[in-house]
């Protein structure tokens, strides 16, 4: 019987296999680093697209802010400029009234009462002036009263001028103008 050595050829076989081995690590460990690699470049990629992202959406958040106080700048001055159109259309709207007082006014005054000053401050109107007579004043009232300008007659003061009753009386008497508005807006 022919004796074989098989232990060589298991030696060799064996450091065949550590080298297919040492092979396939070596392999697999270059493949894992160069998995690890791209899975690295490609979040490093994508956190470079979302940086960029968000500093351009941070930019046209700014532009927007500077439009939006540009807008409130401009918000109040319309309400500036529209308080100011108010006043002024409010003012157009009083100056017939002025007019229509003073040709009411006459018309209101009985014989023997007169006038010496007229006040306006908004629509109170503040009247000073003399009458013969307390029922001159009496009548002065009722007229303000029925009259279609005017309302709410109010007597601060009635006294004897000079102590002397035959002069007559001094009167200081208040009374608050009508706004009449037509329909369309304007005044009546």
């Amino acid at each position: 019987m022919t004796r074989i050595n098989l232990l060589p050829w298991r030696e060799m076989q064996r450091a065949e296999q550590r080298r297919q081995f040492t092979s396939m690590m070596v392999g697999a460990v270059i493949l894992m680093v160069g998995i690890i690699v791209l899975i690295h470049i490609n979040m490093a990629t994508q956190i470079n697209a979302q940086n960029s992202r968000n500093s351009y959406l941070e930019r046209q958040i700014a532009i927007v802010d500077k439009e939006i106080a540009e807008i409130k700048d401009l918000e109040r001055e319309k309400e500036k400029l529209l308080a100011r159109m108010n006043v002024i259309q409010e003012l157009q709207s009083r100056r017939p009234q002025i007019v229509r007082l003073f040709d009411d006014i006459p018309r209101l005054l009985p014989d023997g009462a007169y006038l010496s000053s007229i006040e306006q401050s908004g629509d109170q109107l503040l009247m000073q002036g003399f009458a013969q007579s307390n029922s001159r004043v009496s009548s002065l009232m009722r007229n303000v009263d029925s009259s279609e300008w005017l309302q709410s007659p109010k007597l601060d003061v009635i006294e004897n001028r000079s102590g002397d009753q035959e002069k007559g009386r001094s009167f200081r008497l208040r009374a608050s103008q009508i706004q009449l508005i037509k329909s369309d807006g304007e005044d009546a």
